[in-house]
C-alpha cells in the first residue's frame, strides 16, 4: 500500500489517527508521525491546518489543542512531529537542519522546513483535500520553525501563517548568518522579497516576559533581540519594517499583542483559530480566564 493510500484510510473516519511518515522526497533516514484530527463535519473542501508542535515535541498534544476549533469549523488538522530521537536538539528541529554539523549547508529538500508543504501535498494527492492551500500555524519552538519555514520555502501551499511566541527569530537580512540572519544558505534578495510581502500574523503573548525561562533561548544572538519573547517579537517586526523601507516596498506582516496570555501553546491556538475562523479576537474577559491556565511548550 503507497503512504498515500495509507493516509487516505487513516483520514476517512472522523477522529484522531497518529501515522508514521517516512520522507522520502525529503531524509527517509528520520522518520516522522502525523498526528492528525478529522471532525464528523469534514469534507474534502473543508480547511487543513498544519500545527508545528514546541520544543516537547509534543504534536499529540498541539492537535488536540485544535480540536475544539476543529468540531466548530470542520477543520482538518495535522501536526507533524519531529521527535527529539530522530531530531535531537534545536538544530535539526526549530533551524531545519538547514546546516550539517561540518557547518556546511545540507540539500534543501533535506530542511525540516519542506515537510508543511510536502504533506499536504501528500494529502490533496490522497484525495483528503481539495483545498489548494493550508493554514500553518506554530507556537514556541514551533513558531521558530514556521516563521524560518516562510523565509526558505516557497509559500504556495500556505493561504495564511501563524506564528506565536517563538523564543527567538531569524532576522530579515542578508548580512548576517544563518540562524541569526538568511546569508550563506542560498537564500537571495528575491527570497527576502517575497519574506517581507508574506501576511505573517506574529501572536506574541502579553505575559510571555519571563526572562529566567530555562527554556528561552540565551546565545548573544537571542538576548540582542531583547529580554523576552514578547519583546522580541518587536524586534523581529522592526526588523522586517525596515529592510522594507530600506528597498521601498511594504512589510505585509501583522503583530497581534495578546492580553492576558504567557507562554501557552493552548491558548495561543484558540487565538489563533479566533482569529482565522471566526474573525475577531476573544474576548478579554475570556483571554483572562485562559491566562489563568497553563498550556504546554
Amino acid at each position: 500500500m503507497s503512504f498515500t493510500e495509507t493516509l487516505a484510510q487513516a483520514l476517512a473516519r472522523p477522529g484522531r489517527q497518529a501515522v508514521p511518515f517516512t520522507d522520502e522526497a525529503g531524509d527517509p533516514t528520520r522518520p516522522l508521525v502525523l498526528h492528525t484530527y478529522r471532525p464528523a463535519s469534514f469534507t474534502p473542501d473543508s480547511p487543513v491546518v498544519i500545527v508545528q508542535h514546541g520544543m516537547k515535541r509534543n504534536g499529540d498534544e498541539y492537535r488536540d489543542f485544535w480540536i475544539p476549533a476543529a468540531d466548530r469549523h470542520g477543520l482538518l488538522i495535522v501536526a507533524p512531529t519531529f521527535a527529539d530521537a530522530e531530531y535531537p536538539g534545536a538544530d535539526l528541529y526549530n533551524n531545519g537542519h538547514v546546516l550539517a554539523e561540518d557547518g556546511t549547508v545540507r540539500p534543501r529538500a533535506q530542511w525540516g522546513y519542506a515537510v508543511p508543504a510536502r504533506v499536504f501535498g501528500l494529502l490533496r494527492q490522497a484525495g483528503v483535500t481539495r483545498r489548494p492551500r493550508a493554514h500553518f500555524f506554530g507556537h514556541s519552538a514551533g513558531g521558530q520553525f514556521g516563521h524560518r519555514m516562510l523565509a526558505t520555502q516557497a509559500p504556495e501551499a500556505f493561504e495564511a501563517i501563524a506564528v506565536g511566541n517563538p523564543g527567538w527569530y531569524t532576522l530579515p537580512t542578508l548580512e548576517k548568518s544563518f540562524p541569526e540572519g538568511l546569508a550563506g544558505i542560498g537564500i537571495g534578495e528575491a527570497e527576502l522579497l517575497r519574506l517581507l510581502a508574506y501576511p505573517l500574523l506574529i501572536l506574541a503573548g502579553m505575559q510571555d516576559i519571563q526572562t529566567a525561562d530555562p527554556s528561552l533561548p540565551s546565545q548573544p544572538t537571542a538576548l540582542a533581540q531583547g529580554p523576552h519573547r514578547f519583546a522580541r517579537a518587536h524586534t523581529y517586526l522592526a526588523a522586517g519594517q525596515a529592510e522594507a523601507a530600506r528597498r521601498g516596498v511594504a512589510c505585509n506582516w501583522r503583530l497581534v499583542e495578546v492580553p492576558h496570555i504567557g507562554h501557552d501553546g493552548a491558548a495561543m491556538s484558540r487565538v489563533a483559530a479566533s482569529l482565522w475562523f471566526e474573525g475577531r479576537m476573544p474576548e478579554d474577559s475570556v483571554l483572562a480566564a485562559w491566562g489563568t491556565g497553563q498550556g504546554a511548550l
